[in-house]
Formats: structure tokens, sequence, C-alpha cells
């Protein structure tokens, strides 16, 4: 798990804070809350990095059975 960087958390904070009008005593909420806003779009940006990142599957080439000598004929 990626570290978010301090300065991050700090900015998010202090913008939470604005927009709630600048109350006294949530320093603690807002901080926690940041780290959860910032946690949550690191993960949202992972999970669609690793969409984006989908295996395709590994392409094997047809063999030619008129040439194989190893193919083998189940009669019934």
């Amino acid at each position: 798990m990626r570290e978010i960087p301090l300065a991050a958390i700090r900015a998010r904070a202090y913008d939470i804070w604005e927009r709630n009008h600048r109350p006294d005593g949530y320093e603690i909420q807002f901080w926690l809350l940041a780290e959860r806003e910032l946690r949550a779009e690191l993960d949202s940006r992972r999970d669609t990095a690793a969409d984006d990142q989908v295996e395709r599957p590994l392409e094997v080439p047809a063999e030619n059975p008129a040439k194989s000598s190893s193919a083998e004929t189940v009669e019934g």
C-alpha cells in the first residue's frame, strides 16, 4: 500500500475545513476524512489501471494436422 504524502493530506484537510466554514475543534475529523478521501482516490486509480491491463490470452500457433505425425485418430 502506497503512503499518501502528509502535504497532500494537509492540503485536503484544509480544503475540507474551509468548505465547512472553518469550524474550531474538528482538526482530527477533517484530517481523517482527508486521508480516507485520498486513499479512496488512490485505490480507484489503481483499480482502473489494473482494469486497463487485462491479460490477453496467449496466442498459440495453429498446428497443421496434415503435417503432424503425432496426430492420433480415434475410431469407434
